[in-house]
């Protein structure tokens, strides 16, 4: 997959928002994406950025609200294929350890 985003879809409002971002990953399930749900938001890898696209407009719909913020940042890399995990395992390399603390 050559297409690699961090999404982060959110209601605007008080309190918890899981409910609301929870539709948000579910309704990616729906598409030709992986992804990965951390505490910040979710990386997603895909084939095409069309594919990406339409599970990002997916995503955000899905949440519920008056307002909904939505920031999507995207690696397009045209030239080699490479996944989210390999580009991790690049770091550890460097790093000679994981990349994660306690």
């Amino acid at each position: 997959m050559s297409v690699i985003a961090l999404l982060s879809v959110a209601p605007v409002q008080e309190g918890s928002m899981s409910e609301e971002v929870a539709k948000a990953v579910d309704a990616l399930d729906a598409y030709d994406v992986s992804y990965e749900t951390n505490p910040m938001g979710t990386v997603i890898e895909a084939d095409a950025v069309s594919e990406l696209f339409d599970a990002v407009e997916a995503a955000h719909t899905a949440v519920s609200g008056d307002r909904v913020s939505t920031v999507l940042k995207i690696d397009d890399k045209r030239t080699i294929d490479q996944s989210a995990a390999e580009k991790v395992e690049s770091v550890e390399e460097h790093l000679g350890r994981p990349a994660s603390g306690n």
